[in-house]
């Protein structure tokens, strides 16, 4: 399974309500009418993220306020372009060009799971409270230990992703799991584990929207 993750924020900070209705409004839309490959999405609300920092025209922008994380998880790279085209086609264009109207920044990246299970009602990503961003230095090899990032996880509540392809900033590796899933010392991601220049974010979401197939 793979997952397109979209992290974005408003144009106008001020006007947040409307902006996640207009988001909501749009992924309701995508489960009403799903395009062929797509299993489901999950929307958060995260605190400022040090890849969202810069505004389209390249204007600098704080990281800190209010972002979004959107996850579209997909079959394939067949489905990722089906989902590309049916987004601004017909029965979601609408509701995609409304939000669209709102947006202020964004980033990208396409994701490939590595160890997790993922149910029909996609609660695995959905009750995910919680996601570790692991990044490595360029030019290391990543060799077994990004496999071993998910030592002491629970398969059932947690997931274990690695990025297929560079489209943004975002870290190479994501461990998504729930709060209430013995997270608190993730083996896998401990700062005692990981070797030197590897670094480990841990940001805390809300979710706004769920929805699987």
């Amino acid at each position: 399974m793979l997952a397109y993750l979209f992290w974005h924020r408003p144009d106008d900070p001020s006007a947040l309500d409307a902006y996640e209705r207009a988001q909501v409004a749009f992924h309701r839309s995508l489960a009403h009418a799903p395009p062929v490959g797509l299993c489901g999405s999950v929307v958060f609300r995260v605190p400022g993220l040090p890849w969202l920092r810069s505004a389209p025209d390249g204007d600098a922008s704080s990281s800190t306020g209010a972002c979004y994380e959107d996850w579209y998880l997909i079959e394939d790279y067949t489905a990722l372009g089906v989902l590309a085209e049916a987004a601004v086609g017909r029965g979601h264009r609408t509701a995609h060009d409304d939000v669209a109207r709102r947006f202020g920044a964004g980033a990208g990246g396409l994701y490939g799971l590595l160890e997790g299970h993922m149910t029909s009602d996609l609660s695995s990503i959905a009750d995910a409270s919680i996601a570790v961003w692991v990044t490595r230095p360029p030019g290391s090899r990543p060799g077994v230990l990004g496999e071993l990032l998910g030592d002491g996880m629970e398969p059932s509540h947690a997931s274990l992703w690695r990025r297929q392809l560079v489209l943004g900033p975002a870290p190479e590796y994501c461990l998504s799991a729930t709060s209430a899933s013995g997270f608190d010392e993730p083996a896998g991601v401990a700062a005692s584990r990981l070797p030197k220049g590897w670094r480990a974010h841990t940001v805390e979401r809300e979710r706004l929207w769920s929805a699987g197939r």
